[in-house]
């Protein structure tokens, strides 16, 4: 009858440990840390962030120009604060569209007040208005229609703008037409037609001092006007 055959006893750990320690060879070990290494870099190429694209570098064209109009505007507010521009009141009146008040720059033309009082009317007689001439602060400009003189005073060193000059001599009041008796200093349409209106229903003048009789005439305006007339 032959030898029964047992199973070799179990190894103790130490044996294990031993037996597994002799069968790894350099080899072994430089393939493993290849791998490792191959893994490693892999992960890292997948995993880096993604570089940006060469377009988003370039400035945008849009952001510049706001940017410069941003700067304008900055600009323009700061210069507008800083040196405010002086103003002219000057009053438009006469042949106008819009006659009133207006507020003009310094330096401007009797040919902007009328601009901004609406242009002339269509009777406005322009050929007698100094339209190049320079406006002064509280001139009032008065455009003359066709046909009728201008009434407008200038002010004590403004420039004149329009109309007939004082007549040379005393003006006769009772020869005098309506147009003659306009042409003096103070005296419009109205007073110069009230005037002929008295002489036609009350007769002759017979002094001066009668024009206080005349609607619109008084004291100021006869002291005005005594050197001017005569009877």
């Amino acid at each position: 009858m032959g030898e029964l055959l047992r199973p070799p006893p179990p190894r103790s750990w130490r044996d294990r440990a031993a037996a597994r320690l002799a069968a790894v060879t350099p080899a072994r070990v430089a393939s493993g840390a290849g791998a490792v290494l191959l893994v490693a870099v892999t992960a890292w190429w997948l995993l880096r962030p993604g570089r940006l694209p060469v377009e988003a570098s370039i400035p945008r064209a849009a952001t510049s120009v706001a940017a410069s109009r941003s700067l304008s505007s900055t600009v323009a507010v700061a210069s507008t604060t800083s040196a405010p521009a002086a103003a002219l009141v000057v009053q438009a009146a006469g042949a106008v569209a819009r006659p009133g008040v207006y507020r003009l720059a310094e330096g401007a033309r009797v040919a902007d007040l009328v601009a901004a009082a609406g242009g002339p009317s269509a009777d406005a007689d322009l050929d007698r208005v100094a339209l190049a001439a320079k406006l002064v602060d509280g001139q009032r400009v008065a455009v003359p229609r066709l046909g009728e003189p201008s009434t407008a005073v200038p002010l004590p060193g403004e420039p004149a703008v329009a109309g007939p000059s004082v007549p040379a001599g005393p003006v006769d009041l009772n020869a005098a037409t309506a147009a003659d008796l306009d042409r003096l200093p103070g005296v419009g349409p109205a007073t110069a037609a009230a005037i002929v209106a008295y002489r036609e229903r009350e007769g002759p003048f017979r002094s001066v001092d009668d024009l206080t009789e005349v609607p619109g005439i008084g004291p100021a305006k006869l002291a005005a006007l005594r050197d001017l007339v005569t009877v």
